[in-house]
């Protein structure tokens, strides 16, 4: 993929040359996954204590707020009040097994802890591979997805400050359970906000929803219409796939 320089490493060009005898003495790339937690702030400790515990090389701590008003979604542990969003890049094929450890920290069957989901990469730049040591075993075995195979999605939203109330009730109206919204500041070139005949404020707000993958097209669509990149909202509105979710909260495997 010409896209990727010598810094990074596609597991699409790893699939596409491994039968060849140039690239049959090249070491395997590991299986990368971005692993996703949002949880009610003060559980973040019980996470970070299973992180030290597993050794988890890299991984980013924010501070949100949860958005949804349902007793249901409460219980999930996604509702109003401080949130921790934590980004972690794991082996997949260790993710199990850092569940297991966060789950026993935390203590099963109990409610309103939060959930956590994986997110698949593409590439990875090589002095992060380098981090994650030998590759696990398991890995050789999984079989390539795609991405209709994906039974959850994020929907990754940046749009103005002051304007989350309004694209939340759009989102609920179209299907969505609740949301997460972190504090962020818009940058970048100059000439990006003509070309889209904009001026974007510098104050945003990212909105992060998991939702079931047949549930995300209208709501992307009802987003897009009313609080795209020409609306007040100014939303920059897409998705990615999520490989496998989970509520903290109950005992239950990470292939739900």
């Amino acid at each position: 993929m010409k896209i990727f320089t010598k810094l990074f490493s596609s597991r699409q060009n790893a699939d596409a040359h491994k039968h060849s005898k140039k690239d049959s003495a090249m070491p395997a790339i590991p299986v990368l996954n971005m692993l996703i937690f949002m949880v009610d702030w003060p559980v973040f400790n019980l996470i970070f204590s299973a992180f030290e515990e597993m050794k988890v090389p890299l991984y980013f701590i924010h501070k949100g707020r949860g958005t949804a008003v349902s007793d249901s979604i409460d219980l999930l542990g996604i509702g109003s009040s401080d949130k921790a969003v934590i980004f972690c890049l794991e082996q997949k094929a260790k993710i199990p097994l850092l569940m297991g450890e966060v789950r026993k920290k935390i203590g099963a069957n109990r409610s309103g802890v939060g959930i956590a989901f994986t997110i698949p990469l593409s590439a990875v730049n090589n002095p992060i591979l380098g981090a994650f040591g030998s590759i696990a075993e398991e890995e050789n075995k999984m079989p390539e997805r795609r991405s209709s195979d994906f039974p959850h999605a994020l929907i990754y939203s940046v749009i103005n400050r002051g304007h989350t109330d309004e694209f939340m009730k759009t989102a609920r109206e179209a299907g969505a359970s609740g949301g997460t919204v972190l504090t962020a500041r818009y940058k970048a070139e100059e000439g990006t906000g003509q070309f889209f005949g904009i001026s974007v404020q510098e104050e945003r707000e990212i909105i992060l929803m998991l939702t079931s993958n047949s549930k995300k097209e209208p709501i992307l669509k009802a987003l897009s219409e009313f609080h795209g990149l020409y609306s007040t909202s100014q939303g920059l509105i897409f998705s990615l796939p999520v490989d496998r979710a989970m509520s903290l909260s109950f005992s239950q495997d990470f292939n739900a």
